[in-house]
C-alpha cells in the first residue's frame, strides 16, 4: 500500500486472477494514509497489542480515508487494470455486523459479530472484484474500526473460500527475524500456536495469525502470511509449489 509501483503490480495481478477463472475478493486496511491524515489533524496514532486504539475523532478519520479515498482509489486502478472493482464496506448490505472488542479498552475497534456475504456472491458471480474496506456497524449504526485481517478471515470463512492470503511488509513468520532463510514455509496449527507459545511470533503478527486459525477452523482450507513488497507474491502463492510467504494448513 506505501509503495505505489507494488500496488500496481498486485492489482494488476489481481485482475490476471480474474480474467483466468479465479474469483478474488479484496479486503484492505489503509493505516499508512489514516496516520498520514491524523498527523495532518494533529491527532497522535495510538496501537495496543498490534490493534490501533480508536476513539470518536480517530473513528471519523479511518473511515473517511478507508472508505471515502483508499476504497475508490483501489477500485479506480482495478478498473484501469481490465478488470471490474465494486467498492464497498462492511457497513453496506450489512456484510460486517460489529461489536465492541470485548474489555473496550480499544475504543472503536469492533469484533465481528455476524456476517452476511449474499451481496459479495452477486457481486462474485457476475464476475467483478468486491473491494471491501473495513469499517462496520453495530445494530444501532454507530461505526466501528475492523482489523482488515480479521475482517478478510470471517468473510473467507463465510464464503467458503478456498484461500485465505494476506499480505504483508515481511517475508512472512520467521523462526529469527534476524535470519532471512529461516523462513517457515508451511506450518500446522498446532505448530504456529507452539511458536506464538514460545514468543516466536509476537506483535502486530499475533492478530494476522490468530485471524488464519479462525478462519481455518471454520473451513478455509489454506491461510498464507505472504511478502507483499515481492513482485508478483500473489502469484507465486497462488500459481507455484514455493509460494511467497507461510502457508498455514489446518
Amino acid at each position: 500500500m506505501k509503495d505505489e509501483s507494488l500496488k500496481d503490480g498486485v492489482i494488476k495481478d489481481l485482475v490476471l486472477l480474474s480474467c483466468v477463472g479465479l474469483r478474488p475478493v479484496f479486503v484492505h486496511g489503509g493505516g499508512p494514509e489514516i496516520n498520514q491524515w491524523l498527523g495532518k489533524l494533529g491527532i497522535l496514532p495510538k496501537f495496543e497489542g498490534g490493534l490501533r486504539v480508536t476513539d470518536e475523532a480517530t473513528m471519523e478519520i479511518v473511515e473517511m480515508v478507508l472508505v471515502g479515498k483508499v476504497n475508490k482509489s483501489l477500485v479506480s486502478l482495478i478498473n484501469k487494470a481490465g478488470g471490474i472493482g465494486v467498492g464497498l464496506c462492511g457497513k453496506d448490505a450489512r456484510m460486517i455486523t460489529a461489536r465492541p472488542t470485548r474489555g473496550g479498552s480499544l475504543g472503536l475497534v469492533g469484533e465481528v459479530s455476524s456476517i452476511d456475504t449474499s451481496i459479495l456472491r452477486n457481486i462474485i458471480k457476475s464476475g467483478a472484484i468486491p473491494v471491501i474496506a473495513s469499517v462496520a456497524a453495530d445494530h444501532e449504526g454507530k461505526a466501528y474500526n475492523i482489523n482488515a485481517d480479521t475482517a478478510a478471515g470471517e468473510i473467507a470463512a463465510s464464503l467458503g473460500a478456498e484461500k485465505l492470503i494476506l499480505l504483508t511488509d515481511v517475508p512472512g513468520i520467521m523462526m529469527d527475524m534476524s535470519d532471512p532463510n529461516s523462513l517457515v514455509r508451511e506450518i500446522s496449527i498446532q505448530g504456529i500456536r507452539k511458536l506464538v507459545d514460545e514468543g516466536k511470533v509476537s506483535g502486530g503478527m499475533i492478530p494476522k495469525v490468530e485471524c488464519c486459525i479462525r478462519s481455518l477452523a471454520q473451513g478455509v482450507r489454506t491461510a498464507s502470511i505472504i511478502d507483499g513488497r515481492l513482485s508478483h507474491s500473489l502469484l507465486l502463492e497462488i500459481l507455484t509449489d514455493e509460494g511467497a510467504g507461510t502457508m498455514i494448513v489446518g
